[in-house]
């Protein structure tokens, strides 16, 4: 059987912390970015974690499950 293959996509948008939670990055943060403000801007810089919900299907598109 040949090996899984990891989706692109995925691979380029979610990344692995130390104990094997999922991050990702806040969307709404390329384009548009006169009419928001600074606070919700900065807001978005940061990484924040995949939720529950959704770890099944990301790990799945990483191939780790």
């Amino acid at each position: 059987m040949p090996k899984m293959k990891t989706k692109s996509g995925a691979k380029k948008r979610f990344f692995l912390t130390g104990t094997g939670k999922i991050k990702r990055k806040h969307a709404y943060k390329s384009h548009i970015l006169t009419k928001k403000t600074t606070k919700r801007k900065r807001a978005l810089t940061h990484t924040t974690l995949v939720d529950k919900a959704d770890v099944n299907n990301i790990k799945k598109c990483l191939g780790l499950k």
